[in-house]
């Protein structure tokens, strides 16, 4: 009998443990990321762009190449085209200091493109992406390394929201 009582017990608490670790994870925004499942006419694809040696191209061909994507080096006729019409960042001040210098941006990085498929008109997509910025004067070395990285993780974000709609499409 005490035997069968000390197992309902492990066994509860680690229920309740499971829960618990299983509510912080989603709470602080853990995601499982794996493959995008995309369709098999999009498992080779060649990639166009304004600034081919521009971070986000590079950024999106990474993760392309992370989930077994063959990127061509060169367009062939019956493959699809992923094309990178435009990234820019655009800021908004949101407030400013007593003295009058911008306090805080908003940050707006836009990401237009097409994909291309043979015999088809091509599928135009686009997408802005916030972030707050604070800026402070005094700190400007600090300030500058802090854009660079927000920039990089802008792009990051970008890239996976052009795998999402990739893995959205459906011939």
């Amino acid at each position: 009998m005490i035997n069968l009582l000390k197992k309902h017990l492990v066994s509860k608490s680690a229920v309740i443990s499971l829960v618990l670790i299983t509510s912080l994870l989603s709470g602080c925004g853990f995601k499982l990321r794996g493959d995008y499942l995309l369709a098999p006419e999009l498992k080779t694809l060649y990639i166009s762009s304004q600034d081919i040696h521009g971070e986000l191209t590079r950024t999106v061909k990474q993760h392309l190449k992370i989930n077994q994507v063959n990127v061509l080096e060169s367009p062939e006729r019956d493959k699809p085209e992923l094309r990178i019409l435009k990234d820019e960042l655009n800021r908004r001040t949101l407030s400013i200091f007593a003295n009058g210098q911008v306090a805080e941006y908003e940050l707006i990085y836009t990401v237009k493109y097409q994909l291309v498929f043979a015999g088809q008109a091509p599928r135009d997509y686009s997408f802005d992406l916030y972030r707050d910025y604070q800026d402070d004067p005094d700190l400007a070395l600090a300030k500058s390394r802090e854009l660079s990285l927000m920039l990089k993780e802008m792009r990051r974000s970008a890239a996976d929201r052009i795998l999402r709609d990739m893995a959205a499409i459906t011939r």
